[in-house]
Formats: structure tokens, sequence, C-alpha cells
């Protein structure tokens, strides 16, 4: 009878254990399917020359500044102008009246002002419910004087404050030596703020003033008259005072600066931008450098059909996304950055179908390599060759390292004799970009001069580009996968960087992606890379975090909120696909792909799929400037969940074979 019992005992076990091995089989299975639909839905986006380009979207400034963009020059397309309006008008906040910087944020003052004063421009009318409860917020928060230096800077070439209400950044800064040990000169600021600054100091010191053909103002959003505002500056330091005191000192002697002077100082702050133009895809392919140099070659004189300003006026145009009722306006493109992570999730898959997809996107990627060393970047390393890649079109002198080493990654895995020579010169770039502390920046190397953030024109506190940890990974994961010897010590002086730079809490800090999630997926996948255990107690630390973070739905988010109150890392109100994607990346990464974490995080993926195998755009997930301004890549949520589950389906059926 004990026999008898053993034996059904057993058939049962069996039984079940037969069972659970089909639930694997079928779980797995479907990945697979899952995964064959978001390939398809990826590939039908590729573009016929190989690349992928998806929207960036920003906050509502972009598009108010386009609107205000129009009026300074007298160029209207009132068509444009409403749909720019609905946009506009769709995304203020039902909570706060105002507008904010990402979906479900706070409210800011200056994006707020402009997108009133942009309405109000397009024909809204003050009286109107949503302007009144716009106004009302405004004023609560201080007034249109409580805005950013760049927002009063608009402010005061429309008319609407004084000029001594904006920094002086009067054009004589060009002329400032180069020494390195003198406080300042454009060449100590990041690409984007230089690219800003220059045709900015063209129309400060000409004092423009926007044509404004129906004389529209926005006096009513200031507490009291802009002539009698006393303080238009928060004191955020004693070395922000003391660079006040400087300025404001300085700002006496403009009347006494000789016309020969002034001259010669927007004669040089002219060449400076010319000579970087790019072509259509406009001043440093960022929205802020273009307008401001399309407003100064009005102010410079040249005529509204020279090619200059016909080319910096396409450079604009090719931003916008027009659609039947509403537009808005990118910051800029990134098809570059689009382009190698769709390339890296395709070659995840193992799929020799894809061969030719990804063949075709890295072959277009090779002919955008910039290879001279006339970029900006070659003030620092005057010796260094070139080897980068930018993040958009086209944008010769401002190669971006987090691009180059994610396609040359791309590049790297291919493992095609085509590309050797390519992988060659981006790693010599990139070991040359190396900053003294170990890291690596986005642009320059050893852009660290903190001090600067501090003058009264950097209220956003993002005048430099130093080294951060998500930058660094990439960049030590994609020498790590060269191998050659000559890199070592770069290797070890990267690794040691991160270590340094991991939270309290296990997390890292994603500058370039929302945030802290973003920013442990990218060192964990360095980690891996570079060889480094994953028994570690940094990797070990991380793994942690991220399985403390997951959320109770199996899936990860975290909100741009992080970046002002970090004591909410990795917290959202929602799961969202993307940072669920990149927490199993993570999570694989620290070989943890049969954790029940990583399970959850795929079954998540494969329950919020769409049937054209793609998943929603899960709102802002990148900041432009972490607390100042904020990004929706639109291709984050096509290639990220592919990447995750093509290479959890590939662990996970090693295991079940």
């Amino acid at each position: 009878m004990l026999d008898q019992n053993f034996k059904e005992l057993d058939a049962r076990n069996g039984a079940a254990q037969e069972g659970k091995a089909t639930a694997v089989d079928g779980f797995v299975s479907g990945i697979k399917h899952a995964v064959d639909a978001a390939c398809k839905s990826l590939l039908d986006r590729q573009h016929a020359d190989g690349y992928w380009c998806y929207e960036l979207e920003a906050d509502c400034t972009i598009p108010s500044e386009y609107i205000l963009m129009m009026h300074f020059m007298d160029d209207l397309d009132h068509k444009l102008q409403q749909k720019l309006a609905v946009y506009i008008r769709s995304r203020q906040d039902e909570h706060h009246n105002g507008w904010p910087l990402y979906d479900g944020g706070d409210f800011d003052i200056s994006g707020s002002v402009k997108a009133y004063y942009a309405l109000k421009l397009a024909g809204d009318s003050p009286a109107a419910e949503h302007m009144v409860r716009a106004r009302e917020a405004i004023l609560a928060h201080g007034g249109a004087a409580r805005s950013n230096v760049l927002t009063r800077l608009s402010l005061a070439m429309f008319q609407q404050l004084p000029w001594r209400g904006v920094p002086f950044i009067p054009a004589e800064i060009m002329l400032l030596p180069k020494w390195w040990w003198f406080p300042f000169h454009v060449s100590k600021v990041s690409y984007w703020s230089r690219t800003v600054m220059v045709p900015l100091m063209v129309l400060y010191s000409l004092k423009a003033r926007a044509r404004n053909p129906y004389g529209i103002g926005i006096q009513e959003l200031f507490t009291v008259p802009p002539d009698q505002e006393k303080n238009y500056f928060n004191i955020r330091s004693r070395l922000n005072l003391l660079f006040l005191y400087v300025e404001r000192t300085a700002r006496l002697f403009e009347p006494m600066v000789p016309n020969w002077l002034r001259n010669l100082s927007i004669k040089r702050a002219e060449q400076w931008f010319l000579e970087r133009l790019n072509g259509e895809d406009g001043l440093g392919a960022i929205f802020p450098a273009m307008v401001n140099a399309h407003e100064a070659l009005a102010w410079l004189g040249y005529k509204e059909d020279h090619p200059y300003r016909i080319t910096t006026r396409k450079a604009l145009q090719k931003l916008l996304v027009v659609g039947k009722d509403s537009a808005y306006c990118q910051p800029c493109v990134s098809p570059v950055w689009d382009t190698a992570l769709a390339a890296l999730a395709l070659q995840e898959t193992g799929d020799k179908k894809y061969r030719s997809a990804i063949k075709k996107s890295l072959d277009w990627l090779k002919g955008k390599q910039l290879l001279d060393n006339d970029g900006d970047w070659s003030m620092q390393r005057p010796n260094l060759r070139g080897g980068g890649w930018p993040f958009q079109f086209a944008n010769n002198h401002y190669p971006d390292l987090d691009d180059t080493a994610a396609v040359a990654w791309a590049m790297c895995q291919e493992n095609d004799e085509d590309y050797r020579e390519t992988i060659s010169r981006a790693a010599e770039w990139i070991a040359g970009m190396q900053s003294n502390n170990g890291g690596y920046a986005a642009f320059d190397a050893d852009n660290t001069r903190y001090y600067l953030n501090e003058i009264p024109f950097a209220d956003h506190g993002a005048l430099l580009d130093p080294p951060t940890s998500d930058v660094s990974a990439r960049c030590l994961a994609f020498l790590s996968m060269v191998g050659e010897p000559g890199f070592e010590m770069a290797n070890k002086r990267c690794l040691d960087y991160l270590r340094k730079e991991q939270e309290v809490d296990g997390s890292w800090f994603g500058r370039w992606g929302t945030n802290y999630i973003y920013g442990t997926w990218s060192v964990l996948t360095a980690l891996e890379k570079a060889g480094v255990s994953m028994d570690d107690a940094m990797v070990h630390r991380a793994m942690q975090w991220l399985k403390q973070v997951q959320r109770h739905d199996g899936g990860w988010g975290e909100s741009n909120n992080s970046y002002m109150y970090p004591q909410s890392a990795g917290e959202n109100s929602t799961s969202t696909t993307f940072h669920t994607s990149i927490a199993m990346l993570g999570l694989m990464a620290a070989g943890e792909a049969d954790s029940m974490a990583a399970q959850r995080g795929a079954e998540y993926l494969l329950h919020t799929q769409l049937p054209s195998g793609c998943w929603h755009d899960t709102g802002f997930n990148a900041p432009g400037f972490p607390r100042v301004f904020y990004l929706k890549y639109h291709g984050y949520d096509k290639f990220f969940p592919l990447w995750a589950l093509a290479r959890y389906y590939k662990l996970r059926s090693k295991q079940v074979r």
C-alpha cells in the first residue's frame, strides 16, 4: 500500500513538472511572438536610406518660442500659428493652471509666461477662461519678472521689460582671451551654451527690438510695472552675488565702449556663428541657437532673400511636426541616436533575417562619421583625430560621445570587416576625449569650471558639460568591446570614476535619460562588457536597488520629479514600457535573467504590447537639462522593449533547452 502511494505521488509530481515545463515553454514562445511583431513594426519605420528618426518632443516652451519668433520677424504663418496654439492650449495643466516642463510636472513660471504670451499673440483674448486661469497662476508665482534669463531676454526684445532686467552679455565677450587661467571665454562653456550665447550677444549689443506687428504686450503679467521692479535676479549663492556685482558694475561702462570696438566685437560674433551655421540643419542643430541666429542675421542687415536668411528659416521649419489640427516644434532631431539604438535592438534578436536591415543602417551611420578635427572639441584636444558622430543628421562642429559609443558598439557587434577602420577611429577619439577625473562628457573634455554656473546668465545651472555616469558607461562598454591593450588604463580610470559616482542606495544618476533607472541600466551594461564580476558589491547593490523599486504590476517607472527630489528615485505613479525595458536590461546584465523580477518585467511588456507590435508612448523620458528642460523620445517605446524582450528570450530559451 505504501509503495502504491509513493507511485501515485511520483506520478503527480511528474505531471506537475511537465505542466510547469509546458507553461515555461508557452511563456518563452509568447515572448518570441512579441519579439517578431516588434521587429516588424520597427522595420516598417526604417527609412529607405537605412536610418530611423522618431519625433522628439519637448514642453510648450519651444512651440511658444516659434510663435514669438514669427512675431519678432513679422513673418507670420497664421494657419501654422493656430495649430501651434491648439497644441499649447491642450497642454495647460488643469491642476495648477500653468504649463509644466513635463507631463504631470509642477508649475513652471518661465514656460507659462511664454505660453501665455504666445497664445495672446495668436489671438487668444486675455478674458478667455484659460487665459484668466493662466494669468492668475503666473501672478501667484511672482509674475513675469520671476522668469528665467532666456525668457526675460525675449521680453526685453519685445519691450516688455527694461534691458537692465537681463544679464549683461555684450559682444565684447568674444574678444576675451582664451588663456587657460582667464575666468571666462565661450570655449569654457558647453557647446549648447556657446551656440545659444554668441548670436544672443549680437541681439543684446544691438538692443534688438521685435517687430511685433500688432503691438501685443503682456504687462498684465507683472505684479508691479516692469520699470519699477527692483530686482530681476534671484541670488543663488555668495559667488553668484559677487558675479552679479561685477556684472552690474561692468554694465555702467557700456556707454563708454567706442563704436570701433563694438563693431569689431559684433563682427567677431557674426563670423563665429556663420562658420557654424550648419546649413539647413541649423546652428548647433538645436532650436534655441537656430532662432537666435535667424533673428541676429536680420539685425545684422541681411536681407530676407539672402541665402543665409533663407537657410536659417528652412532649418527652423524642418523641426515642425504639423498635424491636421495641431502642430509643435521639435528642439532638434535624433536620427543617429535612434538608428544606433534600433540597430542594437535588432542585433539582440540574433536573427539572420534582420541582417540586411542592420547592415543598411550601419552603412548609413558609417557615412556620418566626422573624421576631421575642426570641431569645437579640438580646442581642448588639438592633436586628437576626429572619429565621432553627431546626434542629428549633421552637426559637424559638435560630435557626441554618447552617440559615438552607441554607434561603434553596434558596429563591433556586427563583426564586419567593413567597419574595422570606422571602429578604430571612434575608439581613438573616445579614449582621447576622457576627462581628467576618468569620466566622459557628452561633447567636450574637462568642461568642469563649475564656478561659471554662478554667473547671472546661468540661472538654469546648465552652462557646462561635465562627465556623467551614463555617457561614461557607454564609452567604457564600447572600449571594453574593442579590447585593445592601449585602452586598459582609460577603462580602469573610467571604472574608478563610476565606482565613485554610485549613489548610496546603489543606483547611478542618469544625466541624459530619466533618471536613476536609466543611469543604473547604463552602468550595469558597461560593467558586464568590462568583465566586472557579478559578485562585485557595486553590481550587487545596483541589482538590489532595481528589485526594490519594481512596481506591483511587474513594471518599473520613474518620474522626472527625481531630478528635483532625489529621494523619489525610481518612483512614478505608473509603470512605463521604457523604464521596464531598461530595468530588465540592467538586471540581465547583472546575471539576473532567471529572477522573478525579470520574469515579471517581461510579463508586463507582453501584456502592454499593442496589436501593431509596438508600445504606447509613455511620457517624457529624458532631460535636456535637469530641472530646466525635458524631452520625450517617441522611439524609446519602439526599440527598448524589443531590446529587452529579445535578450530575455535569448537567455531564457537557453535555460529551457
